[in-house]
């Protein structure tokens, strides 16, 4: 319990990016030491220095009745039902119970692992936004044919294999700033709740055993394929094990795997083995959330035959058990090819951040959709990331400016201003109670960006009354829509830095040449030889570094490379 509360204590903090493996546990890790839970977002509806009189709370509650609880009513697509349903929590009083089908840990994880575990984190932080209290599971598979398979190849232990991958995964899950859940339960240490819900579905007539193996009857289950709308004669064996001859029907699968020579295994009333695929997301969600909770959420993928056998062994189990959301994100495409190790184009979460800031790849999968296929391109993350830059600019200019000229005294703020930050907050809540429409909400802080760059660079808006008040609550409005989409930094100065380190990387150049190649342009345009200080700029201009002129010189920032500027247009 004392274990569960600490990782809850990160709340909704911003991790500080690291680059080592090791590095962003421990900024996790001190995160979680020093940073109280906090209760809940603040609405965006309520201002930095609230006061009764302020103008902006009295419009605010007069737009925030009937329209504001609507917006409020968080609605998901059901693959069960398949149609958005209104979220209602089984306890309306007491905390939501979320369960998510976590990784088999034999192998580096990679962006589809990072597109399911972004898409319901980004679901775990708006339940919290919207004041619910959030129970979240998710498990790992730490033993499983794969798991055994890749351990002898090695030579290697299959727990320790198991174990190292584990850390690996959480690392990659830290860097892309996911919350931990509130529980991460390992099929080894639950070998005793599985054993006793396959032996309640035997009791039940819904399995029978053969020679040591326990095998589910799906015949014995009416309700198999109500998820996935196969019908009986259409199903077939799961994806991980052969056909057994032995079995009563080809569809049945796999409660409990007799032991076989160098494998792990564990007594049980059936003789020595260890559990099958699917019984152990039953077992442990069971024990964590009970038989009957509000979510549980996975890839597409695992549809059938995964979730399938979930809740006909729940069921088969516990009669009453019901999970009222099943909630499935889309697959991820590679260069419009399904990603696959036999093409070749199978990418991992470890070599994209590599060369990209792992909230560049988190953006990139926010401006999806999740239930719609994504596709990966050098040229989307591309954009993801300089859209990235731009957004972390403005804000650390708002962030200084503020800092340096201080800020004034009252409360009210411009009209214009009350406008963009009601628009922001209604087009916020709107998008993100329609199935977490992560896009629209992204799309909704490009207008205020904007505003606030005019504000800080433009001559008329230096001269705007009540300027910095206003760039403060724009710039608190807009960090609550990207704390929710896990997208706000706990630096916007080393944000930036990474950035650039990033694109030096990427474009295989040092800092101190690209500082080179600004002098050698300056002293070309002071020599007025622009077709040189031209062929210098769109030099760097290909590689993705954009040199930048201005009052106090010539800086750079990265870019997009020139030649996919005309390709991004296009799509």
């Amino acid at each position: 319990m004392a274990a569960a509360m600490a990782r809850r204590a990160a709340g909704l903090l911003p991790l500080l990016l690291l680059s080592s493996r090791s590095g962003a546990r421990i900024a996790l890790h001190r995160a979680v030491s020093q940073i109280p839970p906090p209760r809940s977002y603040r609405l965006l509806s309520q201002q930095a220095n609230p006061s009764p009189s302020s103008s902006f709370s009295a419009s605010a509650s007069a737009s925030n009745g009937t329209a504001a609880e609507r917006t409020r009513e968080l609605h998901l697509y059901n693959t069960k039902s398949r149609k958005k349903e209104q979220f209602r929590p089984r306890d309306p009083g007491g905390e939501v119970g979320m369960y998510v089908c976590g990784v088999t840990p034999y192998d580096d994880s990679h962006i589809g692992h990072a597109r399911a575990y972004v898409a319901f984190d980004v679901l775990y932080r708006y339940l919290r936004y919207l004041d619910y209290e959030v129970r979240y599971v998710r498990n790992f598979t730490d033993i499983d044919d794969k798991i055994i398979a890749r351990a002898n190849q090695l030579g290697e232990d299959p727990f320790s294999l198991s174990k190292r991958f584990s850390d690996d995964f959480l690392s990659d899950m830290a860097n892309l700033q996911c919350l931990p859940p509130s529980v991460e339960p390992r099929v080894s240490d639950h070998i005793h709740e599985i054993i006793n819900m396959i032996k309640q579905i035997l009791d039940n007539s819904c399995a029978y055993v053969v020679g040591g193996d326990v095998y589910f009857s799906v015949e014995n289950f009416p309700e198999y394929g109500e998820l996935s709308g196969r019908k009986l004669d259409d199903n077939r064996a799961g994806e991980r094990v052969a056909v057994d001859e032995r079995k009563r029907n080809p569809a049945d699968f796999a409660l409990w795997k007799a032991a076989k020579d160098g494998e792990p295994w564990w007594d049980s009333p059936w003789g020595p083995g260890r559990p099958g695929w699917h019984i152990e997301c039953s077992a442990m969600s069971a024990h964590y959330l009970g038989h009957s909770f509000d979510i549980h959420g996975g890839g597409e993928d695992l549809i059938f035959p995964h979730h399938e056998n979930e809740i006909a062994q729940s069921r088969a189990a516990c009669c009453d058990s019901t999970i009222n959301y099943w909630i499935h994100n889309g697959f991820v495409n590679v260069n419009s090819q399904k990603m696959s190790k036999s093409l070749g184009n199978f990418v991992t979460i470890r070599k994209v951040i590599e060369m990209y800031h792992p909230l560049a790849l988190r953006m990139f999968l926010l401006g999806t959709h999740y239930r719609s296929p994504i596709n990966y391109t050098i040229e989307q993350l591309n954009v993801a990331s300089d859209r990235l830059y731009y957004t972390y600019q403005t804000l650390r200019d708002c962030e200084e400016s503020c800092q340096q000229q201080g800020s004034n005294t009252g409360n009210s703020l411009p009209p214009n201003t009350l406008n963009y930050i009601q628009k922001l907050h209604d087009e916020f809540e709107t998008s993100m109670s329609d199935d977490l429409h992560t896009s629209v909400a992204l799309a909704a802080i490009s207008e205020p960006l904007k505003v606030m760059n005019d504000l800080l660079h433009t001559r008329k808006g230096k001269k705007q009354d009540k300027r910095l008040e206003a760039l403060s609550a724009l710039d608190e409005k807009i960090r609550v829509v990207l704390s929710v989409l896990g997208l706000l930094p706990s630096s916007y100065h080393e944000a930036l830095q990474q950035l650039r380190d990033k694109a030096l990387r990427r474009a295989s150049i040092t800092e101190e040449l690209v500082l080179q190649k600004i002098e050698e342009r300056t002293a070309a345009r002071k020599a007025k030889q622009y077709e040189k200080s031209d062929e210098i700029r769109k030099e760097l201009a290909a590689v993705g570094i954009a040199l930048m002129d201005g009052p106090n010189g010539t800086t750079w920032r990265p870019s997009l490379p020139l030649s996919e500027e005309a390709v991004v247009a296009k799509t």
